[in-house]
């Protein structure tokens, strides 16, 4: 009889069990066709968005994704700290002053400012407690009215730390004044000659003025959308090549159109590129403000409109054709050949867009690039940085660049259709004409009946 509560607890939970275990055949009886129709409906983009949704999975996911991600975190933050690491207690230079008087020690605090420092003046005894103060630590620089200075380690002529700066800058200055009282020059005189400024040298090509706010925003620009263009284009190749390599592109194109599958894959790769590159911004930011950076400060907003449309564009207008290169291999070691024609244009705009934001001067070249598919990513954000263009011209490139988009769009679908169930040997690129011939033959007869 104890055992009895026992029994009926055991077959309870067997009862449950089975039950369960019944509603979930039920569920997984239903058609998966049925599942897949209500998938796609709940999608608004269907086919495609299923497929720029599995895309932003694996790629997130995936563990190179991860470290490359650490490693641009890493080198933004150091980017953002660095500069700041010289800034402290050192630009305030501890001087300790041996027979010193009021004259002197405001000669001091004009010298510290003159060199971007500033000098706290500690009055010391004689020498010799001056030297030990040094030698603690507790001042920076030693100097007496007689003309002897002392600091800690030795100065190099060229040395750029605070100390060394100061330290060089007084030096000069007293050794000039020694100079006025060996010449015999009175006060007065010594007043004027110390006043002294150099003469203007005029030049016959005017100077490179300092870079604006604009101009260093574009540069930064310019170096990201390079690096996530080049990162995210050749994630494209290799997906194509690896999807057709493995065979998996056969049994998604079961289900899925191939201009779908397409667009969905270039759509998912592009929305974890373009939310990267959104992260970069806002961790550099947060970062700029956390340790007081003025790396990223002031940057001007048409510049980050411009170049976050350009980098939209860009990998846009590449994806196509980096897609359609994939599809035509199926070896990695075939990779290279394909990616260096497509890579060309990438590196001249480039190279050729940091030149010229980098001297500050928008050349013919720069603004021809501008308004060329291939360069305009890079060329149009340095324009605008400079400066060197209307809001009709940035405008015009736009349009231009989605037109021609479309008509790399369409080739590049065509081939991928082609070209990506070919296995066996790579697929030649004049093995493609005759079907853009059929093609066009075909639309043009049924255009005429």
């Amino acid at each position: 009889m104890k055992a009895l509560p026992i029994v009926i607890a055991a077959l309870a939970a067997f009862a449950a069990v089975r039950t369960r275990r019944r509603r979930r055949g039920r569920g997984s009886s239903r058609p998966r066709g049925a599942v897949a129709a209500r998938l796609r409906d709940a999608n608004l983009l269907g086919d495609t968005g299923l497929v720029a949704g599995r895309e932003i999975r694996e790629r997130v996911r995936g563990r190179v994704f991860r470290v490359v991600t650490i490693i641009l975190f890493l080198v933004v933050a150091a980017v953002v700290v660095i500069p700041t690491l010289g800034n402290g207690s050192s630009e305030t230079q501890r001087v300790g002053v041996v027979g010193g008087s009021a004259a002197f020690d405001a000669g001091l605090h004009e010298l510290a400012t003159s060199v971007g420092l500033s000098a706290v003046v500690v009055p010391a005894p004689d020498w010799k407690a001056a030297r030990a103060a040094l030698v603690a630590g507790r001042l920076d620089v030693v100097v007496d009215a007689a003309g002897r200075i002392l600091v800690p380690k030795p100065v190099p002529p060229t040395g750029t730390s605070p100390t060394a700066r100061f330290a060089l800058t007084l030096a000069s200055n007293m050794g000039a004044h020694r100079a006025f009282a060996r010449a015999g020059l009175t006060p007065a005189q010594a007043a004027i000659v110390a006043r002294a400024r150099p003469v203007g040298v005029e030049s016959l090509h005017p100077g490179r003025k300092a870079r604006s706010t604009a101009e260093t925003t574009a540069l930064v620009g310019v170096i990201l959308i390079f690096v996530v263009l080049t990162q995210y284009l050749t994630w494209t190749l290799m997906g194509v090549m690896e999807e057709k390599a493995s065979r998996v592109v056969e049994v998604l194109l079961a289900t899925v159109r191939p201009l779908q599958l397409l667009a969905g894959k270039l759509l998912g790769i592009g929305v974890v590129a373009i939310l990267q590159a959104v992260a970069l911004v806002a961790f550099a930011l947060l970062v700029a403000e956390a340790v007081g950076s003025s790396v990223v400060q002031g940057a001007s907003p048409e510049v980050v409109a411009a170049i976050l449309v350009w980098l939209i564009l860009g990998y846009a207008f590449y994806s196509w054709l980096y897609a359609a290169a994939g599809s035509l291999a199926e070896r990695q070691d075939q990779v290279q050949s394909l990616a260096l024609p497509l890579s060309a244009p990438l590196i001249l705009g480039y190279v050729v867009s940091l030149t010229g934001v980098s001297s500050g001067n928008a050349s013919l070249l720069v603004k021809v690039l501008a308004y060329l598919p291939p360069t305009a990513p890079f060329a149009m954000p340095t324009l605008v940085g400079l400066g060197a263009v209307t809001w009709w011209q940035f405008l015009l490139s736009v349009l231009v660049s989605l037109g021609c988009t479309a008509l790399v769009a369409l080739a590049a679908a065509r081939v991928y259709r082609t070209a990506v169930l070919r296995t066996g040997s790579r697929v030649r690129l004049r093995e493609l004409l005759p079907t853009f011939g059929r093609e066009a033959s075909s639309s043009a007869a049924s255009t005429s009946r």
